[in-house]
């Protein structure tokens, strides 16, 4: 048998790392919020140009992947099984929400490198905290 995914007694940086990760997940879902209850009309030009061209389906995908995904980080938080699922289906969405900008060209012509930087490293994020479940259910710290 691989002694790689034998049951372990859970590291000491277990709840640092769950913590972070529900952390991450509410400070996305706080930008979400915001994003959401903005008013177009407040924002200079260049910005609101950019909200204006966002499909909707963008954001419903980076909702759908946020709120999944501080759901999953909970769980995770709580050592439950199903957080590994959730993260998974939350990595889905906000994968789509970055094909759906890169795939969007009106949209994705007015985003600054910056703006495309902060999504990528996002979701590079929203791996590594699905990597860390699958992890922590691999090491059997998940019940």
């Amino acid at each position: 048998m691989d002694e790689r995914y034998t049951p372990r007694p859970v590291a000491a940086w277990f709840v640092l790392g769950a913590l972070a990760s529900v952390l991450f997940m509410a400070l996305g879902c706080s930008g979400l919020v915001m994003h959401v209850m903005t008013d177009p009309a407040t924002l200079p030009l260049d910005e609101r140009t950019i909200m204006e061209a966002e499909p909707q389906w963008v954001l419903a995908a980076s909702a759908f992947g946020f709120v999944a995904g501080l759901i999953g980080a909970v769980l995770l938080l709580l050592r439950r099984a199903q957080a590994e699922r959730i993260l998974l289906v939350s990595l889905a969405g906000l994968l789509v929400w970055l094909a759906g900008m890169l795939a969007t060209p009106h949209f994705r012509d007015l985003m600054s490198t910056d703006q495309i930087a902060i999504v990528l490293v996002t979701v590079a994020i929203a791996w590594t905290i699905y990597w860390f479940a699958r992890h922590s259910r691999q090491r059997g710290w998940l019940r």
